[in-house]
This record gives C-alpha cells, structure tokens and sequence, in this order.
C-alpha cells in the first residue's frame, strides 16, 4: 500500500521545552509540498548541538521542536518538481542546502546558501508551514531544515543529497554534520598545508575530525587541548601528536604560552571545537605572528560576545569561521563517502554507542559522560 501524497503516522521525540527530556510519541508527518521530499529515517545520531539547543542556551532555538540534523535513510515520497533525487534513493538530509542558484551558491566564495536560511531559522518549511502535528493536532517546528528524531521526515530538495546505497546508513549519517565539519575546516576553510602546525581546542567528534584532516594534509604538529585526560589516547588515534590538559600547566602558565612555547612562537593554524568565548581567544592567541589564522567551528551560547587586542590582528593574525566545515552537501558529500570507504577518513571509529530510538534521552545523558563521541540511534 503506497503512502505517496498521504499523511503518515509514526515515532517521533519532541522537545517540548528547553532542559526537559524528549517526549516520544506519535505525530503526524504531512505529505511532500512541491519541491520537498519525504524521508523515512534508518538512523540518526545525537550532536552537542541538539543537545545545545534543548539546553536553552541556542539564540534561535524555539519550542515544540522535533530535533535531529545527522541522520541518514531512504526517500519514501517526492512532492512535485522534485528532480534531484527519487523514491527508494539512499540519502543524507542536510542542515546546509545547496540551490546552485543563489548568490552564495553562484559567488564561488562559500557554502553558505541563501534560499531557505530565513525559514529553516524559523523552523518551518521554505513555504512557511510546518509537515509536524502531534495527536492533539497542534504543529510542531522543524530543526535546522532536518529533524532526524522523526521516524519520517520531511525537508526541503535543497537540503537532501541522494548518496551510494552500499555506505551504510549507521555510519554515512554521521556525514550530516559533525565529522563533515571538522574535516573540512581543516581541508577546506584553513586548507591545512604539509609541514604546517595545528592546535584543536576540544577533542569531541568536531576536534578529532579537525585532527583527522589535518593529519591527511600531513600537518607537522597536530596539538589537541582539553581539560579531559582520557581524551588523549583517542586524540592519538585521530592523528594528535601532542595533548595538553590546560588545567594541569604549571602555576603561572597559560595555554596561550605553552602552545606558543612549543611551537616556536605560535601556531600556523588553530580551531575553537568548543563553542566558549574565552577558549575562542585563547586559540587566536596562541597563532603564529604575521600569518597565524584561527578558525572558529564552536557555536557559542546566546548574547556571548568575543574579544581580543585589536593589536593581535594588526600584526598578521587572522580570525575566521567554518559553517559545515565550507562543504557543499549536494556537490561533495559523495567524495566524502568515497574517502569513507577507501578508509582515509575515520567515522565508524567515531560510534561509541548504539542504541535503539526509545532510549534517545539515555542517548543524551550518553553525550555528558566524558568518553562518549557519538551515540546513533536506530529505528
């Protein structure tokens, strides 16, 4: 029996306010508009993000929301117009679109595109409605063009990559967001060169995915800082050739003065995975004079402002940003899923638990325990 053009019910965990567990019930996922796609879900990890988001700290989050950005599963329905991918692909929802015809699309300059920014921010769907309505009927928002803890969902073309069926889902999803991030901030934003320096603040999936592609480029140093010890040895793993715990430098010293100690007055490139301000310009800091550059991945928590000396930009240090690691999903999702297969870039590595989606809230108590990476969940 098709479902193609009808209303379905299924499994969902709806954030219904900030600090509260999900509730997992059934709701109503609405049919495909034109140019949208429905997506029945396999698997979806649990990112900081969500986590950020359901904590109340996220400027732009709102409520009753149903959560989730790096999931992966199979095209159930297409609305019309739909061209790019077809019912059964095997594909990735992504919480960066890529129309190809947008100014930012067509300037060449970035991954960021414009045509669904100011809806997707609202939580809503490109025409301004919502395809959630839980069983008292009232709807229920959309998260960052995604919403993955849906057994089904529903998003914008723009915002779906159809990919190889043979990747499997459990791991490719983690490609929504976290490993794609870190990876390509350090070969794409920074482009990391051979012999160069780097220094990651945070070793979560982000960090060591940073680590991970700046090893690849064959940085000569890979420093990871984080105030957990038992981060180091898998830090080692993702390509780290040294660990700092900040907290545990002699009297006096700052992370700033021992990275610039180590390293011969600084750091070609270095990455904030953190999202805290002051870590933010600790790792601007702690740059190369005349060149150093710092990229900031970290989201950082609502009215949050950063600062530093102007005098450190002056001579030569450069502050920068990284939105979905400068990817494009539609365009270079399948490259990823090559280097995932051909083993040069970690992600089943990165799975430290499974579990199945009933026990979503365990899944983010999961992420507070110090040795979790990524926990992904099954429907």
């Amino acid at each position: 029996m098709s479902t193609a053009g009808k209303p379905i019910q299924c499994t969902a965990a709806v954030a219904y306010a900030a600090k509260q567990p999900l509730t997992i019930e059934t709701i109503t996922v609405g049919a495909p508009r034109a140019h949208e796609v429905r997506i029945k879900i396999l698997n979806t990890a649990i990112c900081h993000t969500d986590a950020y988001t359901l904590s109340g700290a996220d400027p732009e989050g709102a409520f009753p929301v149903v959560l989730g950005h790096e999931g992966a599963g199979i095209v159930e329905s297409v609305g019309p117009d739909v061209t790019n991918v077809k019912v059964g692909d095997h594909v990735i929802p992504l919480y960066t679109a890529e129309c190809g015809k947008c100014k930012f699309c067509l300037s060449g300059k970035t991954n960021l595109c414009g045509s669904v920014r100011d809806t997707q921010g609202r939580g809503v769907m490109p025409d301004g409605t919502s395809r959630f309505t839980n069983s008292k009927g009232e709807p229920l928002l959309h998260f960052m063009g995604c919403s993955t803890f849906s057994e089904y969902t529903v998003v914008a073309d723009v915002s779906v990559v159809a990919i190889d069926p043979t990747a499997p889902f459990e791991s490719v999803c983690l490609l929504g967001c976290g490993v794609t991030t870190g990876y390509g901030a350090a070969t794409k934003t920074a482009n990391v060169q051979k012999g160069d320096t780097v220094a990651v603040f945070g070793a979560g999936t982000v960090g060591l995915s940073v680590a991970q592609g700046a090893q690849r480029r064959e940085a000569s140093r890979i420093i990871i800082v984080d105030i957990n010890d038992n981060k180091e040895k898998v830090s080692r793993e993702f390509g780290a050739t040294d660990f700092v715990n900040p907290t545990k430098l002699p009297a006096g010293q700052t992370i700033v003065q021992k990275l610039i100690e180590m390293t011969d007055g600084g750091l070609d490139y270095t990455f904030d995975c953190t999202g805290n301000v002051n870590v933010m310009r600790d790792a601007l800091e702690a740059c190369h004079k005349g060149w150093g550059t710092s990229v900031i991945i970290g989201v950082a928590a609502a009215g949050k402002e950063i600062s530093t000396r102007p005098f450190q930009l002056v001579t030569g240090r450069v502050w920068k940003g990284s939105a979905f690691g400068g990817v494009k999903g539609r365009s270079e999702m399948g490259g990823l899923i090559k280097d995932y297969q051909n083993k040069k870039l970690k992600v089943d590595e990165f799975i430290t638990a499974r579990r199945p989606f009933a026990e979503i809230n365990d899944g983010f108590e999961d992420l507070h325990n110090g040795t979790c990476l990524r926990t992904v969940l099954k429907f």
